[in-house]
């Protein structure tokens, strides 16, 4: 999940880009603008040359890591299953 990415605390756009390995940058974006909209993430820009951007988890966007860690901890576990579940389909 990208918000867990931010739980060590701030995090810069090409951070969280690397960490979500396959997103594109416009799905990243909208993503950290709606998380910003929900309250989950602030958005700090630098006046500097280059802007910097740093993002960080709220307190609110960090009480809903421990409901869904049970969901995290799922995928990790499953991940192969369900991956050998779309190639199968997708063969079909």
């Amino acid at each position: 999940m990208l918000s867990l990415d931010l739980l060590g605390g701030r995090a810069r756009f090409s951070v969280l880009e690397r960490a979500v390995p396959g997103i594109s940058q416009r799905m990243l974006s909208s993503t950290l603008k709606n998380l910003e909209r929900d309250g989950m993430v602030i958005r700090e820009l630098f006046p500097e040359v280059p802007p910097r951007v740093e993002y960080e988890m709220t307190d609110l966007g960090k009480s809903l890591l421990t409901p869904t860690q049970g969901l995290v901890d799922w995928a990790k576990e499953n991940w192969e299953q369900v991956r050998d579940a779309q190639c199968k389909f997708d063969a079909r």
